[in-house]
């Protein structure tokens, strides 16, 4: 199986690939315009010689005349050893200077290769503008030209290998350390177990891609922390939730059998052991609606509801428990939306039993609805003590009691009430906070709108 490579040595892989291909273009473009340079230098310096060698042939127009001025022709070639010449008329050649080598005839710049030189080629009339005028074949020799281009190419590829190993080392280095929070990341990923989640990955002296990698993992990990911490309260919070009633229930049928006792003792045992079971069987139902809610299989129906009506169907209900409570019920303000009846009320019912249980006599509950272009808002609120600040965020965590001290040993209120309120409202697309100060605390439900 072929072991994939690392983010590093790719990195390192593509700085070289890039830096060997910027080098080789680099070179291509420097030895082009290298040999570009030579061509008109050599141009240059042929048109010199064509002038000088015109100079010396004037008026030369037959090969008695050639003849005349060939002792001239060979002096002046003499001092220029490295230019070859080749005159031809009416297919005569009256002058071979030049290798035996097949040289083009048309006018213009050639190059040319034999065994062992370079020539650039240059052909031209004697007299320009005369027909039949004696063809000029000028040949340069170039091969100190040629012997430092092929130089030249071999130091491009020379320096666009040691270029590309330079960077692929520099490169590795550079993505290594680059990539050290990522290996930091790694390590505190891989130290995360049930029993730390408290770790954190530091983010001042990180890059700013990185730095938001890093804020988003340490935000999963709180999360995670959260969860576990809540997860690893549950089985504690059950039992705690039902060893009260099984307490009762153990110790009233153990009394009731140590002796033979009159039939309404029995009568009574069973009654009292029945409210034990339906407060254990309500508590069972409630965690398996949770679980539904955490699974999203609560599937709302979707019917117009008049808010209001529900509103008062609910404070006319708890009327009689407000009385004996000594607490007004108002409620305020209509709205309208989509939603499912039973749910919406048993949220409701859940909050203004709880208002009520907290709010002092001769104090207030009231319930305001409005209604708004992005759906409507339903409040609970309740005059008496405040909740701390502090303890807000944890009002719809399960089992959760504000103050615990107030029931304990009850089996009346589990402390799952906010939270089956919660998953109700969030069924529903919307969202429930609590906002106290003192001598008020609001429970608020923002809802869709209906359709």
């Amino acid at each position: 199986m072929i072991k994939r490579l690392s983010l590093a040595s790719r990195l390192a892989l593509l700085f070289a690939a890039c830096t060997a291909m910027v080098s080789l273009v680099a070179g291509v473009l420097f030895n082009h315009a290298s040999e570009a340079h030579f061509i008109e230098l050599d141009q240059q310096q042929l048109d010199s010689k064509l002038m000088t060698l015109r100079s010396t042939l004037q008026g030369v127009d037959s090969l008695e005349t050639f003849a005349q001025r060939e002792a001239q022709l060979r002096a002046e070639l003499t001092r220029q050893p490295d230019l070859r010449l080749r005159i031809s008329a009416d297919g005569r050649r009256w002058l071979d200077d030049a290798p035996s080598v097949n040289l083009p005839t048309a006018p213009g710049l050639y190059s040319l290769q034999t065994a062992d030189t370079d020539y650039r080629v240059y052909n031209a009339p004697l007299t320009p503008g005369q027909p039949g005028s004696p063809q000029l074949s000028l040949m340069l020799d170039i091969t100190h030209h040629q012997h430092f281009l092929q130089r030249m190419q071999h130091l491009i590829w020379l320096t666009v290998g040691l270029s590309a190993l330079a960077t692929a080392l520099l490169g590795a280095w550079a993505a290594r350390s680059g990539l050290r929070p990522l290996r930091r990341m790694g390590e505190v990923a891989a130290g995360v177990s049930a029993h730390s989640l408290t770790q954190r990955l530091p983010q001042q002296h990180m890059p700013m891609e990185l730095a938001e990698l890093a804020q988003a993992f340490n935000a999963m990990l709180g999360r995670l922390d959260d969860a576990f911490q809540r997860l690893s309260a549950f089985s504690a919070d059950i039992a705690h939730e039902l060893r009260t009633p099984l307490s009762n229930l153990l110790t009233q049928t153990q009394v009731i059998l140590t002796q033979p006792r009159p039939l309404e003792d029995y009568r009574e045992a069973l009654h009292s052991n029945l409210e034990e079971l339906q407060w254990m069987a309500q508590l069972v139902n409630d965690m398996l609606y949770l679980a539904k809610a955490d699974h999203g299989l609560l599937m709302p129906k979707r019917e117009p509801l008049a808010l209001a009506d529900e509103a008062e169907a609910l404070l006319e209900f708890f009327a009689l428990l407000a009385e004996d409570a000594q607490v007004s019920l108002v409620r305020e303000g209509s709205a309208h939306t989509a939603g499912d009846r039973g749910m919406l009320r048993r949220a409701l019912s859940n909050l203004l039993d709880n208002a009520l249980r907290f709010t002092p006599a001769g104090g207030e509950v009231r319930v305001s609805l409005s209604e708004h272009a992005k759906g409507v808002t339903l409040t609970v609120a309740n005059t008496g003590d405040g909740i701390p600040a502090q303890l807000l965020p944890k009002l719809f965590n399960r089992f959760y009691r504000a103050d615990p001290a107030r029931y304990e040993g009850s089996s009346e209120h589990a402390g799952l009430g906010l939270a089956i309120t919660q998953s109700i409202v969030r069924a529903h697309g919307g969202r429930i906070f609590c906002e106290s100060e003192a001598g008020l605390t609001r429970f608020v439900i923002e809802l869709p709108a209906g359709d």
